[in-house]
């Protein structure tokens, strides 16, 4: 099991890692801890990976949220250019 999981890491270090890819794979780390079949080596390495997962997630999350607000911010700034050039 762990050759299959780490050939399954090796096939995803070529990918270009994004948040969708990286839930999946938390999702994938929780499915197999649930199952009881890691060892107690496999899950000190599935815990890690998913919490470097995680933070990877927690970063992108943080990261589109100031693009939104940096998008609303511009946006209420056009609406009052617009409401001080016709008053």
């Amino acid at each position: 099991m762990a050759e299959e999981r780490e050939a399954a890491e090796e096939g995803r270090e070529g990918e270009e890692r994004t948040y969708e890819s990286a839930v999946a794979r938390v999702e994938e780390i929780i499915r197999h801890l649930d199952s009881g079949d890691a060892g107690l080596r496999e899950t000190l390495e599935l815990v890690s990976e998913g919490q470097n997962l995680i933070e990877y997630c927690a970063s992108e999350l943080e990261a589109v949220s100031r693009g939104l607000q940096e998008l609303r911010l511009e946006e209420l700034v056009a609406r009052l250019e617009a409401g001080s050039a016709a008053g």
